[in-house]
């Protein structure tokens, strides 16, 4: 499985990212082990993530987003109802 996600950094800021397996991604992320962006920005946290069909459909998604501005992002994340 492929997920496009997006993390809330510890200064406000938001990083969209993509991955195979979101629960390990988001562990490398807080370890400092992520991307240089976060490294600074710890401790990160999922807000969303979409689940998609493979690698390609999540690094296309997550181009996309990474395009949004802020506050198009922030409602795309309150409107998120996870699956439990």
């Amino acid at each position: 499985m492929a997920y496009t996600y997006i993390l809330k950094c510890s200064d406000g800021t938001y990083y969209t990212g993509w991955t195979m397996d979101l629960s390990k991604r988001l562990k490398t992320h807080n370890m400092g082990k992520g991307a240089k962006y976060t490294r600074s920005r710890l401790p990160v946290s999922l807000v969303y993530w979409e689940w998609q069909e493979n690698r390609s459909l999540a690094q296309k998604r997550e181009s996309y987003l990474k395009g949004l501005t802020k506050e198009k992002k922030e409602e795309i994340i309150n409107k998120f109802q996870p699956m439990v």
